[in-house]
Formats: C-alpha cells, structure tokens, sequence
C-alpha cells in the first residue's frame, strides 16, 4: 500500500517543522516547500527550497510528487508589520494562497488544511471565543486569515475541496531534542523574548498594568506547538475518513497573564526580568482565551503539553542549544530545570 504524501508550505517553520516531525512519526510522505529550508530539518523530509507562490515550481512539485494533502503554514505573520505594508500581506498571503489553491485544483488534490489565526474574531464580544463568535478582525494580518478562510468556503462548494482551517491562539514551547523551536527574526513572541531579557539583563516591556484582570495585565491562551501539531495530524485523518469542510479553534481554553509568565521565566532561568511598565497599546484585548470545545467533539484532540512551565522550560532547552552564550552561563541551571515529556 503506497504512503500518504503531504505537501507542507512553510515546513521549515516553527510550526510547520512541529507538524512535519510528527507526519514523519505517524509514517506519512512529507513534501516541504521553503524559501529557509535550512533551518529546522527534519530526517526524511523531501525538502524544496522556494515559493509557494510559484506557479512553475507547484507545477513541477504536483507533476513530480502524487500529492494527496497540502497543509498551508507559509506566511507573514508579524500584526504591527500589516498594519504599516498591508499590500505586503495581502500578496503573500492571499493571493499566493490562491497560487496553491490553483495549482492543487488541477491536480485534483482536494484536501486542504490551513493555519489560521483566532486574529480572525478581532475585539472579543464574549468569552470565550468560540468558532461562532462574529469575525471582524482590526489588522490586515487577521482580514488575510479570514480571506483565505473565505477562499476555502467557496472552493468547498464549486470544486469539492475538503478543508480544516485551524484558528491558533498562542503558540509556544518547542522540541529541542529534535533541534526544533522558535527561531523568528525579528522576535515578537513573549516566551523567547522574556527568556533572552533574563539572560541579557535588557528591559522587557510590559504595556498595561491596568487591565480588568486578577494583576492587571493582558491574559492569553497559550498552546504548546507540539499539542498545534497533533491537532494537524488529527485533521488529516479527520478529512481522510470522509469529514466535511470545517473550522475549529486551538487553544487550552485558559490563560495566562504576562506578569504569571513572567515569573514562571524567571523561575526557569534563575534570573529576574528587568521588566520596564508602561501604557497599554491601542487595540490590546484584556482577555483573548479559547473555547476549545468543538476540536474536542469533532477531532477528539485535547492539549497534553500545555502547562506553562512545560512550554517554558522546552523553549528554554532550545534556546539553550542554538544560544551558545545562554548555554554557556546557563548549563547549571537548565540541569536542575531538566524535564522529560
């Protein structure tokens, strides 16, 4: 019996390797298209160094590769960044989107899974955020989410294409005894950058101490990404035993506040954030918590990694082993955090 080949864009990222690794342990053919295909391998992975909005290359790679799913993580993802280029954004991330969906259509290859975002529901009505809260993002980052979304809806009706559009909240952790983990550049997520504040002595900011919370900062659902991954493996299955086009959220259905994680880093670390207060930024929800319960129903999917010392500690391991200089002074410490899954 021939192997499910999936097609991954953006497979070298931080969660599409997660999600690579863990097709490659459940036995599945992996395909990854990436402009950086040298970060983040993963052993037995077809790697492709290019755009997945190249209409030539996705013509070879489906002429090339029997093809039976594509899982879309490629894009840009930095909120602050669409609101000053939204063109930028719209091109990359919807209409190469639509690139892929072309190529995909006439191949035949009708199931589909996408990285979203909970960017999609912008300003939280009621919490928490169900799939069938209003969608009304505020940033072009989150109106590119939910036209891709709505690309979906309608190729679900005109063609017959099967897709789960999964809505992340947060992620974070990683697996860094595979060497996989966060590595943006620039960094904008608060557990990597809490991390390099407690090592480097350099101010975090913290914006908003005023929130209608328990402390006064901003809660978050955080998810680990190995838990992200699982989700996407789940949805594959899930559309390969004949499910329908859906949407679901992935999220623990709890948060946490900045200043909690905080000291959960600081805990890890064995160092203090130098943390500067400032004013709450414009558009900065107090709460944005999931309500994880359709994923549970539908996927049976249920996060098993994502307490936040375990998330904290895993990103601290990989941060330690491409950091030489955290490695260095933080060795003694990472010992006496050491944790086993």
């Amino acid at each position: 019996m021939m192997k499910t080949t999936i097609l991954i864009t953006g497979g070298a990222g931080y969660i599409g390797s997660h999600t690579t690794h863990a097709l490659i342990k459940q036995g599945y053919l992996v395909v990854v298209i990436d402009l950086d295909i040298e970060k983040n391998k993963v052993p037995g992975v077809v790697y492709i160094k290019g755009d997945c909005g190249d209409k030539q290359l996705l013509e070879t790679i489906f002429t090339q590769h029997s093809i039976d799913a594509v899982m879309h993580f490629a894009a840009f993802i930095e909120v602050g960044e669409s609101v000053k280029n939204p063109l930028k954004f719209y091109e990359n991330n919807v209409a190469k989107s639509v690139v892929l969906l072309q190529a995909m259509c006439a191949h035949g290859v009708k199931k589909f899974i996408f990285s979203s975002s909970c960017a999609v529901y912008g300003i939280p009505e009621v919490l928490p955020l169900t799939e069938e809260h209003s969608k009304k993002p505020i940033s072009p980052y989150g109106k590119t989410k939910l036209m891709v979304e709505m690309v979906l809806e309608d190729l679900s009706r005109s063609h017959g294409l099967q897709y789960v559009a999964l809505r992340y909240f947060n992620a974070a952790g990683g697996l860094p005894e595979c060497n996989l983990g966060e590595r943006h550049n620039p960094e904008s997520h608060i557990i990597p950058l809490l991390l390099r504040a407690a090592h480097n002595g350099k101010p975090f900011n913290v914006f908003g101490t005023d929130y209608p919370t328990p402390d006064g900062t901003c809660i978050r659902d955080y998810l680990h990404v190995l838990d992200i991954a699982d989700a996407h493996v789940r949805a594959l299955n899930y559309l390969t035993a004949g499910g329908h086009s859906n949407y679901f959220n992935l999220g623990t259905g709890k948060g946490f506040s900045v200043k909690e994680m905080i000291a959960v880093v600081e805990k890890v670390v064995g160092k203090k954030v130098h943390v500067v207060y400032g004013e709450r930024r414009v558009g900065d929800p107090a709460i944005l918590v999931a309500g994880p319960g359709k994923v549970k129903e539908v996927l049976g999917w249920e996060p098993r990694h994502s307490d936040l010392l375990t998330m904290v500690k895993s990103a601290y391991e990989f941060d330690c082993s491409w950091f030489p200089s955290m490695l260095k002074a933080s060795s003694d410490q990472l010992a006496s955090t050491r944790f086993l899954n």
